[in-house]
């Protein structure tokens, strides 16, 4: 089962500049609306596929979140990750929803680099 991490731990890993790669679990149209500033968007359902290339270290520290806690996208694809072998993947259950809720910025238009 994948490790759950909260926004407060999210925005702080990010505020000091600590590794760490966001994965937005959702189609890319959502991805293009606003991701989380730096976010890879890898959907859930392409994950085997994007995976590999986007994400080459399978130590480095990878937060998926999605929509909201009902979505289940995140999960799928944090699973998906694990089972390929990625070791260090928690699940941001909260989301984007929880994000924006919380006054944090977004990115809004092209695929992060």
């Amino acid at each position: 089962m994948t490790q759950t991490i909260v926004r407060e731990e999210i925005k702080r890993l990010l505020d000091n500049g600590e590794p760490l790669t966001l994965v937005e679990a959702l189609p890319e149209k959502y991805y293009r609306h606003a991701h989380l500033p730096g976010a890879l968007n890898i959907p859930h359902d392409r994950t085997r596929e994007l995976a590999p290339a986007m994400l080459p270290d399978k130590d480095a520290p990878i937060v998926v979140y999605c929509a909201n806690e009902p979505c289940r996208n995140s999960t799928i694809a944090a699973g998906e990750l694990e089972a390929m072998g990625y070791r260090n993947v928690r699940e941001y259950a909260g989301g984007k929803q929880d994000w924006i809720d919380a006054g944090l910025p977004v990115v809004k238009g092209a695929l992060a680099a």
